[in-house]
């Protein structure tokens, strides 16, 4: 595997890392009573000031014409990806926990397989075994998400984290005797919600991809729009100056921490990533998340450990290893086909190209000016 392979892989990887500290940091700042509008208006806004420079700097001078379709693709990003998905899925995150939330995103993989089938970007190739392994592989990531979400099992005994943060045990404490401990039905219909629009957010991704390059620019233009969306939003639910004051501290690092890393960060690596491998190579990495967050859950805010939780992470590590596996089976076969195609060119290339018949189109990809791959 060169480093065409691992540089996606390892990406995808770190973005993992960053979704994992997102949700526990958000839902710290839900918990001390923050609207979930608010947060993703204020996460836009950190995100299109931390953007534009790079934009500026990397791509200026070779920023592809922006033209009306190019313009409303980018509109339908921002509303997808940007406005309607956080929206819901921060206010989902509000009203269930981080596990259940992380959990429930691993259905993107499936819906976005389901949506991507109708538009040619995803075959099922039933006939290959690499088509076999991506469908069962994709069945058993969902299966171990939602063994997470809805089973518990006996509790496994790890011991005492030493890194328990008692600031964070405070504050749950406080919104569980104000809230109450059960979570109402309410917080996984909204993360559903935000999933199904993150997984049209892949594919409207994809298509913009093949005209409009430019991923540091696009983050940012997205950004902006949804930054206008989120506000407008934000202020038809409560428009008090307490509602989008920044003084507790846990508010302020959450938004910075999500515009500088989950927004700014993940939109250009997600955009790079969708360009090189495609919408279900890049959604097949959520599950890492969950197991994550399932870590991070017990050794800093003491959360407890229990068999659904621990089969659910294999079973999602498993597929998701399965699934890497048959991309790059799928994406070796293509390059072999093209191999061929044009091998058979070059012998009869000039008695087709007399007969007026069209030689067959050059494969290209979308690639990142300068080569900056992991500054997105």
């Amino acid at each position: 595997m060169d480093s065409r392979d691992v540089l996606p892989v390892l990406a995808m990887i770190l973005l993992q890392f960053v979704s994992a500290g997102n949700n526990i940091f958000c839902k710290l700042a839900l918990d001390t009573g923050m609207h979930p509008n608010v947060m993703v208006a204020y996460r836009q806004i950190f995100a299109t000031v931390i953007l534009a420079p790079f934009a500026f700097f990397f791509e200026w001078k070779t920023l592809p014409k922006l033209t009306k379709y190019t313009a409303f693709q980018l509109f339908l990003c921002s509303l997808f990806g940007g406005t309607l998905h956080q929206c819901f899925y921060f206010a989902g995150l509000k009203n269930s926990t981080p596990t259940i939330a992380c959990a429930l995103l691993n259905l993107s993989p499936a819906i976005t397989f389901i949506i991507a089938i109708p538009f040619r970007m995803e075959t099922i190739g039933i006939k290959r075994l690499s088509g076999i392994a991506k469908v069962l592989a994709t069945i058993v990531c969902v299966g171990g998400a939602m063994l997470m979400s809805f089973y518990k099992g006996s509790l496994i005994n790890l011991g005492k984290s030493t890194l328990h943060w008692r600031f964070a045990e405070k504050i749950i404490a406080e919104h569980d005797s104000a809230a109450g401990k059960s979570s109402s039905l309410i917080g996984p219909v909204f993360v559903f919600i935000g999933v199904l629009s993150w997984s049209i957010w892949f594919i409207i991704q994809t298509k913009m991809n093949a005209t409009f390059a430019a991923p540091y620019s696009t983050a940012t233009i997205m950004c902006g729009l949804a930054s206008i969306q989120c506000v407008l939003v934000g202020l038809y639910k409560d428009h008090s100056v307490a509602a989008w004051s920044l003084a507790s501290t846990t508010r302020l690092i959450a938004c910075l921490y999500s515009a500088a890393f989950a927004s700014a960060l993940a939109f250009v690596v997600i955009s790079w990533c969708i360009s090189k491998r495609g919408p279900l190579y890049v959604s097949m990495f959520n599950p890492l998340a969950l197991a994550m967050v399932a870590f991070l859950g017990w050794a800093i805010l003491d959360e407890k450990l229990y068999v659904g939780s621990a089969a659910g992470s294999a079973m999602i590590l498993i597929g998701l290893y399965v699934v890497l596996w048959s991309k790059h089976e799928e994406m070796k076969n293509k390059i072999v086909k093209t191999s061929d195609n044009e091998n058979r060119g070059m012998v009869v290339g000039d008695v087709e190209k007399g007969d007026g018949d069209t030689e067959l189109p050059e494969i290209r990809q979308p690639t990142i000016p300068n080569g900056n791959v992991n500054t997105d």
